[in-house]
């Protein structure tokens, strides 16, 4: 099993889906934070260390999509994973090769896919040496 206690950020428009997946990634062992809208995570500072976002795809005001283009504008590389009840197809271009589980969610799949994600943390290149833009 792997050690956990890393952060999760999880970000649906939908109330219970927030408060479901905060209990089962806190049994898992991750530290987790919901939001209920793009927005509201962009609102707190930046995560610092290892973490993962978790992201509903469909969500008004602004989606799971236009959230991560907007994080690497900022030159924020967190990794991702989006959530849908929609059909992969009709999506398909707004995500790219973001990984996506959908919705209902296993439990087992999803803390995977998290663990995975932030695994692959250790894989990437740094990116802090281009650019000095604040």
């Amino acid at each position: 099993m792997t050690a956990r206690g890393h952060r999760v950020f999880v970000i649906d428009d939908d109330h219970s889906v927030c408060r479901g997946l905060a209990r089962l990634l806190d049994a898992a062992g991750f530290r987790v934070e919901t939001f209920e809208s793009g927005a509201a995570f962009l609102s707190r500072s930046p995560p610092k260390g290892e973490h993962c976002l978790v992201v509903d795809v469909r969500m008004p005001f602004m989606t799971g999509p236009e959230l991560l283009d907007t994080l690497r504008a900022q030159g924020r590389d967190s990794p991702v994973i989006f959530i849908t009840a929609h059909e992969i197809e009709l999506i398909e271009h707004e995500i790219g090769q973001t990984p996506v589980l959908h919705k209902p969610i296993e439990g087992d799949l999803l803390v995977r896919a998290i663990d995975n994600a932030i695994a692959s943390l250790d894989r990437r290149p740094t990116r802090r040496a281009r650019g000095g833009r604040r």
